[in-house]
């Protein structure tokens, strides 16, 4: 198969000036001790839409015919995609439609209605709403935009590797988060024809991630089941191109856990000051995961911001509890007037936020004459976990 060539991605750029941002590049110093050299991130959640799909979608629509535009455009996606596809369409006079899963996040759902898409909600699952989506091109002659499969999407989302060597011209290792592979596949095209020998790494969810197994067998291996937080990157089988550009130009591809999602998108919000979706952040958490495992300088790119506000506050408090930073504990204390109150004057002595109390007479592992204190605190740290357990103990308390 022949691969995008970087004729195609410079071209694609020129195309998409004044259409696309060319977005900042951020230094990481917190991120440098555990790679011993400097880190970048590549801000793609500050692109317009919210994510670098704006690049591929534009591209792909200015490239079909008059005729094609007229009988409009149809895409499938849970978010940004659908977002990049419907400004596309308004900028280019193409009337778009997309299909969305029933239970897409209502931000999404209104940013992409926003764009001027006419929205329909089907299926479970995105491969049911795709399917529709395909149905209805099938129907009415629209031109269906696949997400990555696709040599001009495939050059458009190679421009943004075109700008991390003007921004980093020393770069020595690419971190891409990688779904279907047309991002990671369109920067290592761009960026190898200048640079072969810059280490282009894609990044996958442990628990969705195609392009090991496909990478073993030689072929695209679809997964059977998926389950992950960075629905932007859970795509169960690589496509014919996108794949053929990984297989020939990526060099590697890691993964890293639901765990590291977490803490990369609480890092991102709390030391960068950046709303990143956990697909976006799965770079800062193969850079968390995998310490001394990139040869710096990295750059890093964060693909997308769009994250629903109701899943940002369940993945911070899942960040802060996979980072030490809340601490459940039981204490069994004598069942007298006080007892409670001297247990969270301890506590807070030691400069800890209680969140939660449960005090409980009831339980048959209780002697007469006692009770059990639950406790659900916000501390420093894992250290400071330690200390407040350690005090518990020594004050005389039964931590369970």
């Amino acid at each position: 198969m022949r691969l995008v060539s970087v004729e195609q991605i410079l071209r694609a750029r020129k195309l998409l000036e004044g259409v696309t941002r060319i977005t900042p590049m951020e230094h990481a110093s917190d991120l440098r001790s555990l790679h011993g050299g400097a880190v970048y991130l590549k801000c793609e959640n500050l692109q317009r839409t919210g994510s670098f799909k704006i690049r591929g979608a534009y591209t792909r629509i200015h490239g079909l015919s008059e005729e094609e535009r007229a009988r409009g455009v149809v895409a499938a996606s849970a978010g940004n995609h659908a977002q990049g596809v419907a400004l596309a369409s308004s900028l280019l006079g193409a009337k778009s439609t997309v299909f969305m899963p029933e239970r897409a996040p209502l931000p999404k759902l209104a940013a992409t209605k926003g764009y001027g898409a006419d929205v329909h909600l089907h299926g479970a699952v995105l491969e049911e709403t795709l399917a529709e989506a395909i149905a209805f091109g099938e129907r009415t002659g629209a031109v269906f935009i696949h997400p990555f499969d696709h040599v001009d999407i495939i050059a458009g989302q190679g421009t943004v590797g075109l700008e991390i060597l003007e921004q980093v011209p020393d770069v020595e290792t690419i971190l891409v988060a990688t779904g279907g592979g047309g991002l990671v596949g369109g920067v290592a095209a761009a960026v190898k024809s200048t640079r072969p020998g810059v280490r282009v790494v894609g990044v996958q969810a442990q628990d969705a991630a195609a392009y090991p197994a496909s990478l073993a067998a030689g072929k695209p291996i679809r997964l059977k089941e998926m389950h992950t937080m960075a629905d932007g990157i859970a795509v169960g089988e690589p496509g014919k191109v996108s794949y053929a550009h990984v297989a020939d130009l990526v060099d590697e591809v890691v993964t890293v856990t639901e765990e590291s999602l977490s803490r990369a998108v609480l890092l991102c919000l709390e030391r960068r000051k950046l709303v990143v979706e956990p697909a976006g952040a799965a770079v800062v958490a193969a850079l968390m995961q995998h310490p001394s495992a990139f040869t710096p300088p990295i750059v890093a790119i964060l693909s997308g911001g769009n994250v629903d506000p109701l899943l940002l506050l369940q993945i911070i408090q899942r960040g802060m509890t996979d980072g030490g930073r809340y601490l459940k504990l039981r204490l069994r204390v004598p069942d007298r007037p006080g007892s409670l109150v001297a247990v969270l004057s301890r506590v807070s002595s030691m400069g800890v936020n209680v969140i939660d109390v449960e005090h409980s007479r009831i339980s048959g592992a209780l002697a007469i004459g006692e009770v059990d204190i639950s406790l659900a605190l916000e501390t420093r740290g894992p250290e400071h976990c330690e200390e407040v357990a350690t005090a518990l103990q020594a004050a005389g308390y039964q931590v369970i």
